[in-house]
């Protein structure tokens, strides 16, 4: 009679021996550290002035600023000044000493402007293009902000989604330690068995692990979002909701015509190929006639032997340079230039029909997480519903452990559901808007 008893005690020994270890590491994650909290809007305005893709766009567009100073200088005039001295002396001249001095010096200083009159719209189209060029560092600084913002709203959501998580496994491990308590006290009042006491115990512990895991998730989720704010040395926080009204599902003619006119990729594309065209331009008159003026003024001190004489000095006059024989090199530059003009045109008729693809795929998304995010608000409601009806019938022994731990499965999982679902409807917005080109930066 002994003996089944024993065996069942030895059972329930090792079981709470193997649990005790775990209950110590599982404290550990059930309170993760928190940060510097932060609203989305607070988050994308730290990110708009920290974030390295940011400055390194900003940095470009310095970089084109500086391109189009140095194109421009070619359409100005150019100012030289001179100065120098010099003293030869040549003994063959000794035979001719009446009429060619052996040793001469001459002194001089002065000033000489080069201006370009005719380069067949050589410099023009440098300048064109240059001009182009800022535009295009505007588009670049333009797609790096809506990048930004996709993304840290994207983590952003992801740490409110983890905490949430968190949230939802803490509510589980408590009630599998009501139903613990619950299950001692039957046991005490002789209206349960050990077994019960030993399987609620088990569960109380099985839940733990999910605390962990979320907890670490809320810590991984935040590294995340410092990184994207550039602030990696950092601890920094997410404070908001999950909470999104489910409005109107767009349309896809609509948010297809919105990102064809407002995608900044698609404008810097349009601004490439203005740019590739001027480089044609210039490439082609790399062969054609050129006219410059040049002029000079300066004073020059000349001595020679024992005679000395000065005086002003000044130069004016056109002149005309045609290389009419390159070796064919500027024709092989412009067919360069007309390929890489073509590839422009091909690459920028590949993208359109990407993002029309994409954007069909966001509306999708969505819609989809917009019917997730509906089916289960109401399932959430119904599975607090029976968890609470189970609990009550368990204390009064109307309901088995079994309906208890069912119940008790299907509110977490519901649960857990409903904010994945939540943060997938919110992630599909911002995702659906960076598509269309119309993510708003914070004021």
């Amino acid at each position: 009679m002994l003996e089944p008893f024993i065996r069942q005690l030895l059972f329930s020994i090792m079981i709470v021996l193997l649990c005790s270890g775990f209950v110590s590491q599982a404290s550990a994650g059930e309170t993760p550290e928190q940060g510097m909290a932060l609203t989305l809007e607070e988050a994308l305005k730290l990110a708009l002035v920290q974030n390295k893709d940011i400055q390194k766009a900003k940095e470009f567009r310095n970089l084109v600023e500086g391109k189009y100073v140095e194109e421009r200088a070619a359409a100005l005039p150019q100012l030289t000044g001179r100065a120098g001295i010099s003293r030869d002396r040549d003994e063959s001249q000794a035979a001719f000493n009446r009429f060619f001095p052996v040793e001469r010096e001459t002194r001089n200083a002065g000033v000489g402007l080069n201006q370009v009159i005719y380069t067949f719209g050589q410099v023009e189209a440098a300048i064109r293009a240059a001009e182009i060029g800022l535009k295009t560092a505007d588009d670049q600084l333009k797609i790096s902000h809506q990048a930004v913002i996709k993304d840290v709203s994207s983590v952003f959501y992801d740490v409110l989604l983890a905490k949430e998580l968190y949230r939802v496994a803490q509510e589980n491990l408590e009630q599998k330690k009501r139903n613990h308590e619950e299950s001692k006290k039957k046991f005490k009042l002789g209206v349960g068995t050990e077994f019960d006491v030993l399987v609620s115990q088990v569960a109380m512990e099985n839940a733990r692990p999910e605390v962990i895991r979320t907890a670490n998730l809320i810590q991984q989720s935040r590294l995340r979002l410092a990184f994207q704010l550039g602030l990696s040395d950092e601890r920094v926080d997410g404070r908001g909701s999950l909470e999104a009204p489910i409005g109107t599902y767009p349309m896809y003619e609509e948010s297809i015509r919105t990102a064809l006119s407002r995608r900044p990729e698609l404008k810097e594309f349009r601004h490439r190929i203005g740019i590739a065209e001027e480089v044609v331009k210039i490439n082609n008159a790399f062969d054609k006639p050129r006219l410059d003026f040049k002029a000079g003024y300066g004073w020059q001190d000349m001595i020679l032997e024992n005679t000395q004489a000065d005086g002003p000095t000044w130069t004016l006059g056109l002149f005309l340079t045609y290389p009419f024989f390159d070796g064919l090199r500027a024709r092989g530059k412009v067919a360069q230039s007309k390929s890489e003009l073509t590839t422009l045109k091909i690459e920028e008729a590949k993208f359109i029909d990407s993002v029309i693809l994409l954007v069909r795929d966001a509306v999708n998304r969505v819609k989809e997480a917009g019917e997730i995010v509906k089916g289960l608000t109401g399932t959430v409601t119904q599975a607090e519903t029976l968890l609470a009806l189970a609990e009550k019938g368990f204390q009064f022994g109307v309901k088995t452990r079994l309906e208890v731990e069912d119940a008790q499965l299907n509110q977490v999982q519901a649960k857990s559901d409903l904010a994945r679902a939540k943060r997938d409807y919110l992630v599909a917005l911002v995702n659906l808007d960076w598509n269309m080109g119309i993510l708003q930066e914070p004021r």
